[in-house]
């Protein structure tokens, strides 16, 4: 039978989570307001939002290709399945190596938090994905926050800008200046 080895940093973050969850287990019941209603988002509200964020942007419900920070994103949806996803090219992934993979693998884990890396048709992306129905224009603005973030900080700290989880090996600087620019501005509408 193998032995498992666990670490003295996994022990302390085990023990941080049970610490944490029972102080949170007796402490007084936090009164719950309920939610203010507010419409789903569907294409055309996007539309308003990503052309408050870039006036230039090409496309239409549906799709939109436009630029952020003078990082390339795309946005794409399906109001009948509820999806939407923002997504931006980092490179090709035949330049990708051994070490390289697994720091992405590590960033996803506690550094790009809601975005994340991802590979598909030869290509390393950023992506951000999200019902679009239960989507805020808040949550739009961080995502492509996030995204953008994640596109400018690969091969640094890889990190979109919010804070990172602890438990995990990443230790980066935060870009959350960026995530705090679109919101402004995509709130302006």
């Amino acid at each position: 039978m193998k032995k498992m080895i666990v670490s003295l940093p996994l022990i302390a973050f085990i023990f941080h989570f049970f610490i944490v969850a029972n102080v949170h287990a007796q402490s007084e019941p936090e009164i719950v307001q309920p939610p203010q209603e507010r419409p789903a988002m569907n294409n055309a509200r996007l539309d308003e939002i990503i052309k408050r964020v870039d006036e230039n942007a090409k496309g239409q419900p549906g799709f939109w290709s436009f630029i952020v920070e003078n990082v390339e994103v795309q946005v794409v949806t399906d109001e009948r399945s509820n999806r939407m996803r923002i997504i931006s090219p980092i490179l090709k992934t035949s330049s990708l190596d051994e070490k390289t993979l697994y720091r992405l693998m590590q960033a996803n884990f506690d550094s790009v938090l809601d975005a994340r890396y991802a590979i598909a048709n030869g290509i390393l992306w950023s992506t951000f994905i999200h019902p679009l129905g239960q989507l805020s224009d808040e949550d739009f603005l961080v995502g492509l926050g996030q995204t953008v973030n994640s596109v400018i900080t690969y091969g640094s700290t890889y990190t979109s800008g919010l804070l990172s989880f602890q438990g995990g090996d990443s230790r980066g600087i935060i870009q959350r200046d960026l995530i705090d620019k679109l919101k402004k501005k995509g709130q302006e509408i």
